[in-house]
């Protein structure tokens, strides 16, 4: 992530946990990603003391629980101009630095 430092300053970020997302935002992401599930994070700590992992979750259960608890949102997100990229693996960083270069 440090390699995209210079290349993102100008981007508009948005503290989720200060200023929570919108349903509107969250289905925007959606929108561009093709499902909300493919937004979720099970990494989250709320996964498994909420039990979720037992659970059959529908997209609107994962629309829900994003919305309602910013943490199981993956992280970061970046939107650029009709393409999103989630979470930090290589691949997603590097395709960003691409577009962004």
């Amino acid at each position: 992530m440090d390699e995209l430092g210079p290349l993102i300053a100008d981007f508009e970020k948005q503290d989720i946990k200060t200023e929570p997302m919108t349903l509107d935002q969250v289905d925007q992401m959606k929108n561009l990603s093709g499902s909300y599930e493919s937004l979720f994070s099970r990494k989250a700590m709320k996964f498994r003391s909420m039990g979720l992992g037992n659970q059959d979750l529908s997209e609107n259960d994962y629309r829900q629980l994003i919305h309602e608890e910013y943490t199981f949102l993956k992280r970061p997100v970046f939107i650029l101009n009709d393409q999103i990229f989630i979470g930090n693996s290589k691949k997603v960083i590097e395709s960003l630095a691409d577009k962004l270069s």
